[in-house]
């Protein structure tokens, strides 16, 4: 499939990025891409920037470089498009790794879910809109060796060498369908994420399944957390490949005091033969330490989360009505939002939700109404 394209542009080299930046600088529409390392390495990072444009695909190594602020101007240029599919984890692995935020993108698979595809995937969409069959042999690879192979290489410009394509034919669906405003105000709204996410609350706070945790289990857990922290950086290796959070939950539930107690727990023989002592040492730890409480967390009113429901239970009609899933009618985070405030007027609803024209001028009259008791439907 890549043997008719030229061979992609390596950026490695300070002098090779000033000019990419300098050729993305004439562009008005750029594709990009980013991988990480996520499911390889304890502190995951962005080890592959892919850009395309019209004519020729690049490939930046961030891991050799050690300034892109060159790339920066380009990301916040309003009159340059960046189109992305999927854009929320490359914006957070951006901001994060290198304090890149973007304004002005197009993401293909929120347009896709917005029409009402149920298999919005890039190879999916490519399929159904292009007719391209993209294989995703290493979506799951790691992307911090070095040297990346050929294969990963053609893998990993094909990410964005048809997106430019797959943009102008959902733009044209969009517009047909009357639903290309939507599309623009969710696409800014994708943008002004505060790229906000769990990474900086404590490890044992992030892992689910805990609710009816006792403050004994509680503090376990954290013990047995800080423990997979630690082997999980000493081993450079993510935290579940240590052990999953399934199974510390069950250990911290159990608190076992033996080796044949952990067997009873889904434990692998060389997990209980590798970690078996440490682990029964941090349960011990666990054991002696003082009771953990739970942060405190807010409980919302009955009247708020009565108008939550109500608002749930509405979005969830509209978007069976248009064929979309429910948060493409209304966020979860607007949903809160208004669900918390009460807005009385459509002026106070406007506030809660930026830069949001068509949904207002859509729903903003019946949102009004089931919040106060009026039909508005």
């Amino acid at each position: 499939m890549t043997l008719h394209l030229p061979p992609p542009v390596w950026v490695a080299k300070p002098e090779t990025l000033e000019h990419l930046a300098r050729d993305l600088a004439a562009e008005s529409r750029l594709a990009v891409d980013t991988e990480s390392n996520s499911l390889h390495a304890f502190r995951e990072q962005v080890c592959l920037i892919q850009f395309s444009t019209p004519n020729t695909d690049y490939l930046v190594d961030p891991l050799e470089l050690n300034d892109l602020s060159a790339l920066v101007p380009l990301f916040c240029n309003p009159e340059i498009e960046k189109v992305f599919h999927a854009a929320e984890y490359d914006l957070i692995c951006l901001k994060r790794d290198f304090g890149i935020s973007l304004v002005n993108i197009f993401d293909t698979m929120q347009a896709a879910r917005i029409l009402g595809y149920k298999q919005v995937g890039l190879d999916s969409m490519l399929a159904i809109k292009l007719g391209i069959t993209l294989n995703k042999r290493y979506q799951k690879a790691d992307w911090g060796e070095r040297p990346l192979s050929q294969e990963m290489l053609s893998y990993a410009r094909l990410d964005t060498h048809h997106l430019l394509d797959l943009r102008d034919s959902l733009q044209a669906e969009l517009e047909q369908r009357n639903r290309w405003e939507l599309a623009c105000e969710e696409f800014s709204r994708l943008a002004l994420v505060n790229c906000s996410t769990k990474a900086g609350l404590p490890s044992w706070q992030r892992v689910k399944g805990t609710q009816h945790f006792t403050k004994r289990q509680l503090a376990i857990l954290k013990e047995l957390c800080l423990w997979r922290d630690s082997q999980a950086e000493r081993m450079h290796r993510p935290v579940f490949k240590v052990i999953d959070d399934k199974r510390i939950v069950s250990i911290a539930l159990a608190a076992p005091r033996t080796h044949a107690d952990l067997e009873t727990l889904a434990l692998t023989s060389r997990q209980i033969y590798v970690f078996g002592n440490e682990i029964l040492q941090a349960i011990s730890r666990g054991k002696k330490a003082d009771p953990l409480l739970r942060p405190l967390s807010d409980h919302p009113d009955p009247e708020v989360l009565n108008r939550l429901n109500i608002l749930a239970g509405w979005r969830k009609d509209v978007g069976q009505k248009m064929n979309v899933e429910s948060d493409v009618i209304l966020p979860k985070g607007w949903m809160h939002a208004i669900a918390d405030q009460n807005p009385a007027t459509l002026q106070e609803l406007t506030a809660l939700m930026p830069q949001s024209p068509w949904r207002l001028a859509n729903f903003g009259a019946e949102i009004l109404g089931m919040l106060h008791g009026k039909n508005n439907t």
